[in-house]
């Protein structure tokens, strides 16, 4: 019989999760990881960005103080100290995780799958019923750009600085490129973002790439798209930084050997989770589905759910806000307007600017907009987009309104505080026609 229900290859947010749900089943479960508790998330990805982010924003409010009265003179930034407020956050959080493991066993090793109900860890075979495999991924290097770790870097690499470069080529204008070129312009480098695409962000909304495009060249970043690497003179940069995605952490498990069906170095798996192996399923971003943290776990949810529940489920929730933690903020969910056009629907679009925003006033963060898309047919709110003050708190009004298919007039009936900024979505729809597209 073997030892466990399941084991758990990775301790990054699908994984924990998954542990987490096998747990509250009332099963015994192993949750195995060479690293920390937490994965690319904990360690090296959302909280210490966010944690470098919370404490530039600080720095910016300061700067501009005066603007509300208050003046604040010789302000600088200590990069060190910042670094131990990131670090405390990480152990803090760390050890949340950690308590709540109780019940499962933890095993802080490198795993190999050796067939599709035995682990090779530590040293010794575990035996598990279902094998979750939610390794993760890492950055991708470029061929010409392979990462020294000291001048050329990666996110990793990024989050660790205790100095401010005083100049920083970033490669790669998507998420996490646009995430450190805000940051570390705040924090007073040179920065020059360049990105092979016509625009910035191109998954996100063009009206919303366009108008972070501006906002960065009027915060001193430069901006170059349509970039050709080989034209940059890297001996002009005190750091290049390169961020042009992730890929599947996939090597070393045995997954080959097993005949686990990867695809582009991903693990394939159906609409339940579930790989070629009828043993193995898989979740976050070894899946290489939607490449974010919350998707992860509830990935990891639904995979557990679909190995021991009778009524299975497609993990087909698509419906999965974006978040952008550059100054202003970025948040996106549904379908932008390009995406819906491309679609073939007949779509509304709705839109409020920050400028006419009261609270947007008083805080003097006035750049930005609210844009709302609408099935013309229906009504049905089908995608929005917010770049602006706390934009990545506001998307959930609209996941939550797609996630219940509601419509513009079910939104204009709602009352909104004021002064606020979640009336803008109210205030986005007050115009009952819209734009047709």
């Amino acid at each position: 019989m073997p030892i466990y229900d399941l084991a758990v290859i990775g301790a990054g947010w699908a994984g924990f999760n998954a542990a987490l749900r096998a747990k509250k089943l009332g099963l015994k479960v192993c949750l195995i990881d060479s690293q920390k508790i937490g994965g690319t998330c904990l360690n090296y990805g959302c909280i210490p960005t966010k944690t470098l982010i919370a404490c530039a924003k600080v720095f910016s409010s300061a700067k501009k103080s005066s603007n509300f009265g208050i003046e604040s003179d010789n302000l600088r930034v200590n990069l060190a100290t910042i670094q131990e407020k990131k670090d405390q956050v990480i152990r803090q959080l760390g050890v949340s995780m950690q308590s709540e493991l109780g019940g499962i066993d933890f095993i802080n090793s490198l795993a190999q799958i050796i067939s599709t109900q035995e682990i090779k860890v530590d040293g010794r075979i575990i035996n598990a019923k279902f094998i979750l495999i939610a390794t993760g991924s890492y950055p991708v290097a470029l061929p010409e750009l392979k990462f020294d770790r000291k001048k050329i870097i990666s996110s990793d690499e990024a989050l660790a600085l205790l100095e401010i470069p005083q100049s920083l080529l970033i490669i790669g204008g998507g998420v996490i490129g646009c995430e450190f070129a805000s940051l570390f312009s705040i924090f007073g480098a040179q920065v020059t973002i360049a990105e092979k695409m016509p625009l910035l962000l191109p998954s996100e909304d063009r009206d919303v790439a366009r108008k972070i495009e501006v906002i960065f060249k009027k915060k001193g970043i430069k901006v170059v798209t349509d970039a050709d690497i080989s034209t940059f003179d890297l001996e002009n940069y005190s750091k290049v930084l390169v961020c042009v995605g992730r890929l599947p952490r996939t090597a070393g498990l045995g997954l080959e050997d097993l005949g686990v069906e990867l695809k582009n170095n991903r693990i394939a798996v159906d609409d339940y989770l579930k790989s070629s192996r009828d043993n193995i399923y898989a979740a976050g971003d070894c899946t290489a589905k939607v490449m974010l943290a919350h998707y992860a776990a509830y990935q990891g949810v639904m995979a557990v759910e679909n190995m021991f529940l009778s009524n299975r489920q497609k993990a087909d929730n698509l419906v999965v806000p974006a978040c952008i933690f550059t100054e202003p903020q970025i948040a996106s969910v549904g379908l932008n307007q390009e995406n819906a056009l491309a679609a073939g629907l007949k779509i509304k679009v709705h839109k409020f600017d920050f400028r006419a925003s009261a609270m947007a006033r008083i805080i003097d963060e006035v750049d930005g907009f609210v844009k709302i898309i609408s099935n013309q047919e229906n009504g049905r709110i089908i995608g929005a987009s917010i770049v602006g003050p706390q934009a990545t708190e506001l998307i959930s009004t609209m996941v939550a309104a797609i996630s219940a298919h509601l419509t513009t007039d079910q939104i204009r009936e709602m009352i909104f505080a004021h002064p606020t900024f979640s009336e803008s979505f109210h205030e986005a729809l007050k115009n009952q026609g819209g734009v047709d597209d």
